[in-house]
């Protein structure tokens, strides 16, 4: 695909600074654009990789204006990131779709399963009895969708999802275990995206529920009852435990924890590797191991343990002279 700067700017909005008549060949990072790329500024922290890319065209922020037209053309708007996002939809749009059939012949789809007219099922996927799926949604290879649960509409899912496995239930019997039955579903809204190899666990009792605009990363767990609030998203390798409650847009990094029936409220951000051990109730950004903490608090507290160890040796001295200036006074 070939753009000129000013057809794009026409498309996507935005403020050209440079030769209109520019011709964008595709999209590439700060370090690795060539004369015929679009590229984008995210942060100001990376001023000095925008001094030196050789990117055709630059997308950048009003406060990054100067800086920008003093290396060369560039695309002034308020959000760059999200304008580069719209590119690369832009982009994506002109490759060539293949021209297969709308469900793989490998696909299993139970005589019961709804599927709508538009939606993609790809290689060795499977449909049980019951389950749903909706306009536009498009399932990628080793798929698995489990009897009566919903997908909505225009949703993606990797390779190798698995929607409505049971729910990790077993009561204890003197020694051995006896299974409960996993009874509920999984209730999936539209315009949902799962990464491969992400598993959502159907309900013991109700369903379990991932609301619009929800964006899950790879390799993410998913437990029995969990309520996922609209356009949250988590990162790779993040681990939710049965019942728990997160709200409306939160994000949780890779690797992190969310306990079983704790409850995250609207807007609640947890840092990478975090373990949420207790709910949070108020929106904000929090970090830590044991115990959870707002972010700020954490970061203080967390400067304050690297100084453990001499601050111990500084105790430990200031207590000898002490000591030795009131020989009789206890150290406990």
């Amino acid at each position: 695909m070939v753009l000129r700067a000013g057809t794009l700017v026409e498309l996507l909005g935005g403020q050209l600074f440079g030769d209109p008549e520019r011709l964008i060949e595709g999209l590439a990072s700060l370090e690795s654009a060539q004369p015929q790329h679009l590229s984008f500024l995210s942060h100001p922290k990376y001023q000095q990789q925008l001094a030196n890319s050789r990117a055709g065209c630059v997308i950048v922020s009003p406060n990054m204006q100067a800086a920008a037209q003093a290396r060369g053309d560039c695309i002034v708007v308020e959000n760059p990131y999200l304008y580069f996002a719209r590119a690369t939809q832009l982009w994506k749009q002109q490759f060539p779709r293949p021209d297969t059939a709308l469900i793989h012949p490998s696909a299993v789809i139970d005589p019961q399963a709804s599927v709508h007219p538009s939606a993609r099922i790809g290689a060795l996927c499977v449909v049980e009895a019951g389950a749903s799926i909706g306009a536009g949604t498009v399932l990628k290879s080793r798929v698995t969708v489990s009897e009566n649960c919903s997908i909505g509409e225009r949703c993606l899912l990797h390779p190798g999802v698995v929607i409505g496995a049971d729910g990790f239930g077993f009561a204890p019997d003197n020694g051995t275990w006896v299974k409960i039955e996993q009874l509920g579903n999984v209730s999936i809204g539209n315009d949902v995206e799962i990464g491969a190899n992400t598993c959502i666990d159907r309900g013991a009792l109700q369903d379990t529920v991932i609301e619009d605009g929800v964006k899950l990363d790879n390799l993410i767990q998913i437990g029995h009852n969990v309520f996922v609030g609209a356009h949250t998203a988590m990162a790779g390798c993040a681990g939710v435990a049965g019942s728990a409650h997160i709200g409306a847009h939160c994000t949780v990094g890779g690797g992190a924890v969310v306990l079983g029936h704790l409850t995250l409220a609207e807007g609640v951000n947890i840092s990478a590797a975090s373990v949420a051990t207790r709910s949070i109730l108020k929106p904000g950004h929090y970090t830590g191991m044991f115990p959870i903490d707002d972010n700020a608090a954490w970061e203080k507290n967390a400067a304050s343990v690297k100084q453990l160890a001499s601050l111990r040796e500084r105790i430990r001295a200031l207590e000898a002279q002490v000591k030795r200036l009131i020989p009789n006074i206890s150290s406990d």
